[in-house]
């Protein structure tokens, strides 16, 4: 299935990630993380404002007084009005070797954030919880913490090893916490070398989840978007026109506007003058509504920290 894609009127990013409807302010950010910018467009204002980051900015979660970014140096607190930017919990790796990826937040308001191993050549990134106390480790085994989501009603985790190329579920209990084992919800082929992109159907990076709970999935090199079951099964698939998607996100009013954030970054010069529009954020409608991401609760980062930006 094809869809009819436009590109956002804002400046491309080298790798645009972690695109964020926020649900109080009605607009959309996203982060470069290389180019250490965060992007915000309000689509009723038609306007574009971005502001520059201390250091790489891997996701962000929407709190009462603006934003919380997951940055190399640690976790921040940023006012979208001001743009004072505050670390408030320090990073538990080493930034040398490591950053943190991408993050979601669960319906009881907790932020999950995972890493990412930067010489990629082995399983050493983490996913954390975020807590009044700090980071809390969750799960380990992964090289490149990805694609995270929670099933509408909260029962589920979705997280996927964007290296190995596979997307798994996570049983929770009432209060949101993993029980038993993580299983495989579904795998892709890795890319053999020399294999050429237009037979290769991508590797599993961010992730969105639907009002039905399904699982949307940007394949990254793989040029499309798939929707997925909760029990694995490939729906839909979109095909986009750009051969590195990152993450897809829902917003607009009916949170059926689709918005998926792209890439450039080292790519090879002949594929970007045939995709213009890698790098822009890409939007389209679709028929059923997204999940509303929640914010960060009060009650789950660290008390010290809401103290100080209510005060400010």
């Amino acid at each position: 299935m094809t869809s009819a894609w436009t590109a956002l009127p804002t400046p491309p990013s080298l790798l645009g990630e972690s695109p964020l409807w926020h649900p109080l302010q009605q607009v959309l950010y996203w982060t470069d993380i290389p180019g250490r910018t965060l992007h915000r467009w309000d689509p009723r204002a038609h306007s574009h404002r971005q502001w520059h980051l201390p250091s790489e900015t891997g996701c962000l979660a929407a709190v009462q007084q603006g934003l919380l970014l997951a940055m190399r140096d640690g976790l921040a607190h940023f006012d979208t009005g001001s743009g004072h930017c505050e670390i408030f919990c320090p990073p538990p790796y080493d930034p040398a070797l490591q950053r943190f990826n991408d993050g979601k937040v669960d319906a009881h308001g907790r932020w999950w954030i995972g890493t990412l191993h930067e010489p990629r050549d082995r399983p050493a990134a983490t996913l954390y919880r975020l807590e009044t106390d700090g980071l809390h480790a969750v799960a380990g085994d992964c090289t490149v913490s990805n694609g995270l989501a929670f099933s509408p009603q909260g029962g589920t985790l979705y997280w996927a090893d964007t290296t190995t190329h596979r997307v798994f579920q996570w049983a929770l209990d009432a209060q949101g916490l993993p029980q038993g084992d993580r299983q495989l919800l579904r795998a892709w082929p890795v890319r053999a070398p020399g294999q050429p992109l237009h037979t290769y159907a991508g590797r599993p990076d961010g992730a969105a989840v639907d009002a039905e709970g399904c699982y949307w999935s940007a394949l990254f090199e793989g040029r499309q978007l798939v929707r997925l079951s909760p029990a694995g099964e490939l729906l839909q698939t979109l095909a986009l026109p750009v051969q590195c998607a990152t993450m897809p996100c829902f917003g607009g009013d009916d949170l059926r506007t689709l918005y998926v954030t792209t890439a450039r970054h080292n790519r090879p010069a002949d594929e970007l003058a045939a995709d213009p529009m890698a790098g822009c954020v890409l939007q389209t409608r679709v028929d059923v509504p997204g999940w509303p991401v929640p914010m960060v609760s009060a009650a789950h980062w660290p008390a010290h920290a809401v103290q100080a930006h209510a005060r400010s």
